[in-house]
Order: structure tokens, then C-alpha cells, then sequence
């Protein structure tokens, strides 16, 4: 056995989201890494406690009670190493509670710095409300006086070549030194200047003082027609940090817990997505969704590249409440299977969003629920479809890269109250092409393992491959031009016993063919009409699969999906799908 194993530890990893605290334990069992345990309570971050230890410590006692075992000394400190039996080995934190981060960006041409920091703020947990730049229009006392109003929590500043520009850097350096000067001391902004490095000194020794927290890292556009945002998004995580401990108490206590490594979630989950389009080396990209209540997350790994985008705006609790600014009553209406009248889904849009942990209670509320999450998420596939390689391999223009898998979290969709109702979310939402796995994050691992990856390599990798993620199915999505009702693939599966299914697929269709878990079988396409499933328009082929909990599922509705205009079409059409995947 190697000696990587002999030696291993156990790993607690604590996530404090939104509304739910979670406790997961690791460990090895039969030289292998396992996922233990996982224990959870409510976030105490917000009023009445406003000191999210509560919630922590309450979610680590849960997993002392499911798996016997003691973490928490007498003075409810984590006990680090194992002592005489108790404690862990090591302890890992992510973090998504908390309102979104209010960010100003400072860069120089629209189309280069700027279009560089709005990428890296989407990485992270931020509401964008000033940019300034060169092509601002206003004066430089009109640009101070916003800065004086809106008081931002984090101002990321770029601009210039390595080498190049330095008095226009200047000039929107002597705005931001100015504003965070005038602005009370406990309510300065933390800075991350991520620009020209011949500026670095000139940076440092204007807003060390100044700033409530200074951070200079690698040029985010170290030439013009280069972007290298990793190094941005590291030490913007780091200062999300300590931005936090500013807004909450016990966060300076939990990332001491955890060795001064404490992660945003969304950067611990897109961590792990390129931590597995490294190792995997695949053709396809990985995908990585999760929709929660403060924000939606979508993380792309293509070949140990990543694209994370994180939308506040989409999440389905506080920010219901402004859900509308970015979409129509319509659209989330067109996903609803039942008659309800559109007072009522803007009724619950609003008391959601006051009262974000309650649940469904009867059949509207989460047939509501459900259409609220196919909407957010599919917004947020949108955007984040825009940052997408151009290189990445896809059926055609306009549609989304091959994934395989395609990993997702989110309450909404691990519970549903069927397992085909969270499959169609996605499906709907992400409307994938080719052919793909969807794999359910059921007991939310993804900010663990992220966190755990730097740690150690081997324990993501083992814990995947362990069993803790739910096949939920393979999926068939052909993409075809045909009118509606032409015949666009025949697929044959072999099961393990020689046994044979064959299944013509109709345009607009959604089909099942079972193969539980455990099974394996073998695939054949022909795909008709030019249709294509991955292999090339018109193209034949075959592919080995794994059984998965709803077997392979041929998803022939269109890409894009189009749903009936006229409402009670859709909502039968909507009834129909459901039944289909046992909804």
C-alpha cells in the first residue's frame, strides 16, 4: 500500500451555506478514503446569533451523535490532531453565508481590463455596483461622490499591460486612495489590485493605509491579447476572507481551525471541477451546478482550465425578491405544470424571499419552487455559456459544449420529492447535448472535497469514485432540425445477459430505457435524419455505459428546448415529461 495511504488522516470539513451548516467526516476504511458521515443544523450567521460558531458547533455534535465518535474538546474547540482517540486528523471550511459582496470595478478600456475584472467578480460572491474606467464620461468628483454613496465592500482594480500604461492607472488610483480616505475607517473597502506590476509600489504605498485591506497580485492582463485570471481569483478568495470576518463573527476562529485555508464554497467547487478535468484529461468538459439559496454556481473545467461563474441574483432565497429584473412572470410561468395565476407566483417570489428556509407545503408551492429553480438555473447556464471556450468541442454554434458529467447540488434538485422530478429540473434548465452522466451531489461533498484536494490529491478522486454521488442517469440528448414527430434516432442496448432493447426515438420525444445500478450494457446509435448524438451529423456509434439509478434516459425534445405557447399544450406536454421520468 503506499505510503500516501498508511499515513492518512481523517478529514472534517465544515461548509456553513446560507441556511444549512454541515459537518462531513472523512476517513479511511479498508486503506481506501471514504465519505463517513455528515451531520447538519441551521446556520447561525444572521439575526439572533449573528456568530455562525453556533451553527458550526452544533453541526459537528450531530455527526458525534450519528457516528459515535468525539471531536469538540470541553472548551467546544476542534480537537486537532487525534488525541487518545478523539478529534481529526485535519479540518477544512468553506463559506457562502452572508449578502452578497458589494464591488466596484476600476480598470482602464471596456473590452480589456474591464471585461477581465467583471470575470473575475462573477467568481466569487459579488454584486457589482460602480465601474469606472477610462470611457467614463463622468468627472472625477462626480466618480468619488459615487464611491462615497454606494460604499463598496471590495474595490478590484486593474488596468495596463505589464509594462505599458501608468498615468492613466494613476489618475484612477488618486480616485480610489481619495474615497477611501474620506470614508469612515470601519467602512473602507478592501482593494485587490490585480494590474500592471510596474505599478505595484505606486499601488502599495498609496492604499496601504488607506484600505481596509490591500492585496497586489499577477496582472489579470499581463498582455493585451492574454488573460490569466487564476492568480486573482486565489487571492480574491483569500480576501473574501477576510472581508467576512469583518460582516460575521467566528469566521477569524473557523479559518484558524482550518490552518488559515478557509474557501469561498463556489471557489472550493470549481476547485474541484478543474481539480477533475486535470486528472480525467477528457475530450469533453466537466460540468459542475448548484443551485442554492443565495446564489447559483456553475463551475466548466475544460483540460485544467476553469470557468466559474457565481450569481447572486439567481439564488433562490433572499434574492427572489429581485428575481424579476432579470426575467418575466412568463417565463418562469411557461415552466409550470398547474394553472396557477401569475399574483401567486409573484406572492411567493416575495414571501421566499423573506423567509428563505421554508418548504414546500402543498403542490402549488412546489410546482412554483421547481419552476423558480428550471429559471434561475437556466439564467445562469446563459451567462456562464458566454465565457465558455470557443475551442471547446460542440454539436454547433450557439450550443453548449459536450460534458461528461455533469455534477449538481442544490436542495431543490438532490430533494426533490422524486428523483425524476430533480433529473428534469436539470435537464430542462441545462438542456445538455450528446451524450452525458448526471451525477446527484446528494449529501453536498463538492465544497469538502474541493477543500480537501489541496491536502490531499487522492481523497476527492477515492470518495467520487467510493460511491457517495448518485448515477442518476445517462443521458441521450440528439441534436436535430426536424419538424416535430420525425423520427431522429434508433438505439439498441445490450444488457450484461446478452438481452437486447431496441427504441425508435422521435423529435420531441423523452424516453426511458431502464439499467439499474450495477449493471453495465452496451450502446448502439443510428442516429436518422442527419441527427447528432455526439459521434457527427448522420453518424453511427456505440458506447459502453454504467447503470444508473434512472437508467439512459433519451432527452429528443430539441435543442433549444421550445415549449407550446399555448398554456394548456405546455402544461399537458410538462405533465407528459413528468410521468415519463416518474415524476
Amino acid at each position: 500500500m503506499p505510503a500516501s495511504l498508511i499515513d492518512a488522516e481523517s478529514l472534517l470539513a465544515v461548509d456553513v451555506g446560507t441556511v444549512t451548516t454541515q459537518a462531513t467526516l472523512f476517513d479511511v476504511v479498508e486503506g481506501i478514503y471514504r465519505f463517513v458521515a455528515a451531520g447538519q443544523a441551521p446556520t447561525t450567521a444572521a439575526a439572533p446569533f449573528r456568530d455562525l460558531r453556533e451553527g458550526v458547533r452544533q453541526a459537528i455534535e450531530s455527526l458525534q451523535t450519528i457516528t459515535g465518535r468525539t471531536f469538540l474538546g470541553p472548551d467546544h474547540q476542534v480537537i486537532i490532531p487525534v488525541q487518545d482517540g478523539a478529534g481529526v486528523g485535519s479540518f477544512a471550511a468553506t463559506l457562502s453565508a452572508g449578502p452578497a459582496v458589494k464591488t466596484a470595478l476600476v480598470g482602464l478600456l471596456d473590452d480589456v481590463s474591464m471585461e477581465s475584472l467583471q470575470r473575475l467578480a462573477r467568481s466569487t460572491y459579488a454584486r457589482v455596483v460602480e465601474t469606472i474606467g477610462l470611457n467614463d464620461p463622468r468627472k472625477p468628483e462626480e466618480q468619488l461622490d459615487s464611491l462615497l454613496r454606494l460604499g463598496p465592500d471590495l474595490v478590484l482594480m486593474a488596468g495596463g499591460t505589464d509594462g505599458g500604461a501608468t498615468r492613466s492607472v494613476e489618475k484612477l488610483l488618486e480616485v480610489i486612495g481619495l474615497a477611501c480616505y474620506l470614508l469612515p475607517a470601519d467602512k473602507r473597502p478592501a482593494v485587490l489590485y490585480a494590474g500592471n506590476q510596474n505599478m505595484a509600489g505606486e499601488v502599495k504605498a498609496s492604499l496601504q493605509s488607506l484600505a481596509s485591506a490591500l492585496t497586489v497580485c499577477p496582472n489579470i492582463r499581463p498582455a493585451l491579447e492574454s488573460e490569466d485570471l487564476q492568480p486573482a481569483q486565489r487571492a480574491l478568495a483569500e480576501l473574501l476572507t477576510r472581508i467576512r470576518a469583518g460582516q460575521m463573527s467566528g469566521v477569524e476562529e473557523l479559518n484558524t481551525w482550518a490552518g488559515g485555508t478557509l474557501l469561498p464554497t463556489a471557489s472550493a467547487q470549481g476547485r474541484i471541477v478543474r481539480f477533475l478535468s486535470e486528472v480525467y484529461g477528457a475530450k469533453k468538459g466537466i460540468l459542475g451546478v448548484d443551485v442554492g439559496a443565495s446564489n447559483v454556481t456553475v463551475a466548466a473545467g475544460f483540460g485544467g482550465s476553469l470557468t466559474l461563474g457565481v450569481y447572486p441574483q439567481f439564488g433562490l432565497g433572499e434574492s427572489l425578491s429581485g428575481l424579476l429584473r432579470f426575467t418575466s412572470l412568463e417565463d418562469i410561468q411557461r415552466w409550470l405544470p398547474l394553472d396557477i395565476p401569475a399574483d401567486t407566483v409573484r406572492d411567493y417570489l416575495y414571501q421566499k424571499s423573506l423567509y428563505p428556509t421554508t418548504l414546500p407545503a402543498v403542490v402549488e408551492d412546489l410546482a412554483i419552487e421547481q419552476a423558480l429553480a428550471r429559471q434561475a438555473l437556466h439564467l445562469a447556464m446563459k451567462n456562464a455559456a458566454r465565457e465558455f471556450p470557443a475551442a471547446a468541442a460542440r454539436p454547433t454554434p450557439g450550443l453548449l459544449p459536450y460534458f461528461e458529467p455533469i455534477l449538481a447540488g442544490g436542495s431543490v434538485v438532490t430533494h426533490a420529492p422524486t428523483l425524476g422530478q430533480g433529473l428534469l429540473i436539470l435537464l430542462d434548465a441545462i438542456q445538455p447535448v450528446g451524450i452525458t452522466t448526471v451525477i446527484l451531489d446528494q449529501n453536498n461533498l463538492m465544497p469538502a472535497l474541493g477543500a480537501a484536494a489541496s491536502r490531499s490529491s487522492i481523497l476527492p478522486i477515492q470518495v467520487l469514485e467510493s460511491g457517495a454521488f448518485l448515477g442518476l442517469a445517462t443521458v441521450v440528448a440528439p441534436v436535430s432540425s426536424v419538424k416535430y414527430g420525425t423520427p431522429v434516432l434508433r438505439v439498441w442496448l445490450t444488457h450484461q445477459n446478452g438481452s437486447q432493447t431496441q427504441l425508435d426515438v422521435k423529435q420531441g420525444a423523452l424516453e426511458i430505457m431502464p439499467l439499474t445500478s450495477g449493471q453495465s450494457g452496451r450502446l448502439h446509435f443510428e442516429p436518422l435524419h442527419h441527427a447528432d448524438v455526439g459521434f457527427g451529423p448522420g453518424r453511427s456509434g456505440d458506447l459502453t455505459v454504467s447503470g444508473t439509478v434512472l437508467g439512459v434516459v433519451i432527452d429528443a425534445r430539441g435543442r433549444p428546448l421550445r415549449l407550446p405557447a399555448e398554456p394548456a399544450r405546455r402544461r399537458e406536454l410538462l405533465k407528459k415529461w413528468l410521468w415519463t421520468v416518474g415524476g
